[in-house]
């Protein structure tokens, strides 16, 4: 019998929600489980986000209870508990017309993406001079204002994220050898 796959994409516009992801080890954890098909365990994630593996295992339990994760077939042993996440990539949207709550929660859940982001920028500036001539010559920052109408933006936004989901790690069955993970920060905010 086949696994069912994740859901490719799920909208989070619950308060409750996004402050149960607004946590660095949360959001790490997500990352991973979502790049990887077969999930992983507490000790695995916690290799990943620096905690114990009991530490680990509260913010799994806290994530299913969102539903968010849960746990996927044993791996042959019994005794593990593997965790898999239920969706492929989720976004945040409290909406248009949310409330106090629900903005704070959303603007904390982005700030601890954002300072994630940041985190990745500042640790290949370090370590980019000792990098591989191929992979310091393809990192790449752009900053780039647009005169654009909302339906063009609606339009580029499909575009960029097209281009971006082949290569997703669940959808790479045979990646090409030297393949590595790599950090795609994809803003879009009108100014005043």
């Amino acid at each position: 019998m086949t696994e069912a796959r994740p859901e490719p994409r799920r909208m989070i516009s619950d308060p409750q929600v996004m402050r149960a992801l607004a946590h660095p080890a949360r959001i790490a954890i997500m990352e991973y489980l979502s790049s990887r098909d077969g999930g992983g365990t507490a000790t695995e994630c916690a290799e990943i986000v620096g905690l114990s593996p009991s530490a680990t295992s509260y913010h799994l339990r806290a994530l299913a209870k969102f539903g968010l994760v849960e746990q996927a077939p044993s791996r042959g042993d019994a005794r593990e508990r593997v965790w898999r996440s239920v969706n492929a990539s989720v976004m945040v949207d409290a909406g248009r017309e949310a409330g106090p709550e629900a903005r704070a929660a959303e603007q904390a859940l982005v700030e601890a993406h954002a300072v994630r982001a940041m985190e990745r920028t500042r640790d290949w500036l370090r370590r980019a001079g000792d990098e591989p001539a191929e992979w310091y010559d393809v990192a790449l920052f752009n900053d780039t204002l647009l005169l654009i109408s909302a339906d063009e933006l609606a339009e580029l936004n499909e575009a960029v994220l097209a281009l971006l989901r082949p290569y997703h790690p669940r959808r790479r069955a045979d990646p090409p050898e030297g393949a590595r993970s790599v950090a795609v920060q994809y803003r879009v905010v009108p100014l005043a």
